[in-house]
């Protein structure tokens, strides 16, 4: 569809002269020869070319009104009076572009050009924008249960304030989503919102990582940089998986919640910042105080506002809207012919205990989506992950090997583990069922360096 352009000129030979132009441009034209007589018709304007001299109400005026109208449509002032004064005057009251008669009518199509293609760039950008916010609205953070209900009036009562929350739950109930509605209906919606996987940041790069580090701070750093905190300034933080962070940054962090204040590695500079801290975890920080892996002080720091994410399997209720909603948001996108789910169907869905959350329930549906031939999920199209889970089994009437204590008997599961992790961290404690930080402290005890 072509867009259409508003001519406001009261010469009506230049009026002729604009219209033929802008029509061998393919562009729909509307004339006025008066202010008062384009604002009638401006509503039908995707861009207004206005003089500045009018009779009657002048260009500038013409402009004002347009903007309280429709501050979206973009409008180019022409004059013949070529003065900076004019030309500042009609780009502070909201002019896209300026054109001091006389000039090319080549001139005149690259600036419409491109006065068009900024007007659907901000479009673009407001849709994005909108979208942004729509995904993470309380209506789609599927959760019709009474546990879920109760966490959107908390989460509405907490995200106009800049009270640090704590988000806690099993891996894949949501805490991410979460944590971006409060950012998202709290008044620093429109700044930054950082991200910080604490799993995913090595321990000898993680203070620079977050607090950023000045050139020359260490070997390799030939720039200053910006940590994560500076990047959201004004804005959200977002800490996930707080329970990995080390003891040597829980201090920094501490004092990022007190103070609002670090310094880059590097650097003896105290800088200042604004941001609201967001955390979550998916382990008791309660036990990490009582191990000696996390600081009590920090720990009341975050759990100014804790927030409990049910799992799954507590909140049966809702999975019926949340397979629905998976299947008409993947559907579309895999090109699968399935647009529903049978009732039988729905009810094998039920009987499962899902472990991994909402997040299994989202790969079960796209798995399912896959495979399925017809048009509706039927109980065979949903493919389950019914693999056996890893259970102790007993080789004896012992409980422990013989000759081995209890200790003896963990240091030996724990350096198995070290071995098939071929000596990653990280990678043994995910193993075994536990924080980095907690089995560092282990290993200490053990006497191995951490």
């Amino acid at each position: 569809m072509n867009n259409t352009i508003l001519v406001v000129e009261d010469e009506d030979k230049l009026r002729r002269v604009l219209q033929l132009q802008l029509q061998s441009g393919g562009f729909n034209v509307l004339q006025a020869a008066t202010a008062e007589e384009g604002l009638k018709l401006a509503d039908g304007a995707d861009l207004v070319l206005t003089d500045l001299k009018l009779p009657g109400m002048d260009g500038l005026e013409l402009l004002e009104s347009l903007r309280r109208q429709n501050s979206t449509t973009p409008v180019i002032v022409m004059t013949a009076y070529a003065s900076v004064e004019k030309a500042v005057e009609a780009m502070k009251a909201g002019a896209a572009d300026f054109l001091t008669k006389p000039f090319s009518l080549d001139h005149l199509m690259a600036v419409v050009d491109k006065a068009l293609e900024m007007r659907s760039l901000r479009a673009e950008n407001r849709e994005l924008k909108e979208a942004l916010g729509r995904r993470y609205e309380f209506g789609n953070i599927i959760g019709r249960s009474p546990a879920m209900q109760e966490i959107f009036a908390t989460v509405t009562r907490v995200a106009a304030t800049r009270a640090t929350v704590l988000l806690c739950g099993e891996s894949g109930v949501g805490k991410d989503m979460i944590a971006r509605a409060i950012h998202q209906h709290s008044p620093r919606a429109d700044r930054p919102f950082v991200k910080i996987n604490c799993t995913a940041l090595p321990e000898n790069l993680m203070e620079s990582e977050l607090f950023g580090y000045e050139k020359g701070a260490f070997t390799g750093a030939n720039i200053t940089k910006p940590g994560k905190f500076e990047q959201a300034d004004t804005g959200t933080v977002f800490l996930d998986e707080i329970g990995d962070v080390p003891a040597s940054i829980q201090v920094k962090l501490l004092r990022i919640l007190q103070e609002r204040e670090f310094e880059r590695l590097g650097s003896n500079k105290t800088r200042h910042i604004d941001v609201r801290v967001l955390a979550a975890t998916n382990v008791d920080l309660r036990e990490a105080l009582e191990n000696g892996t996390f600081r009590e002080d920090l720990y009341y720091r975050l759990n100014v506002m804790p927030l409990n994410i049910p799992a799954l399997r507590e909140r049966k209720e809702d999975i019926p809207s949340l397979a629905e909603h998976f299947v008409k948001k993947l559907g579309p996108e895999m090109g699968s012919r399935a647009q529903a789910i049978s009732p039988p169907a729905m009810e094998k869905l039920i009987a499962y205990h899902w472990p991994g959350n909402v997040r299994e329930l989202e790969n079960v549906i796209e798995r399912s989506l896959v495979l399925a031939p017809g048009e509706v999920l039927a109980p065979d199209d949903i493919r389950l992950d019914m693999s056996p889970r890893a259970k102790p089994v007993m080789t004896s009437d012992h409980f422990l090997p013989d000759g081995m204590t209890l200790d003896d008997y963990e240091q030996s599961i724990i350096r198995e583990a070290l071995k098939r992790a071929s000596g990653n961290k990280s990678q043994a404690a995910r193993l075994l069922g536990l924080t980095r930080n907690a089995l560092r402290y282990r290993l200490t005890q053990m006497g191995i360096e951490s």
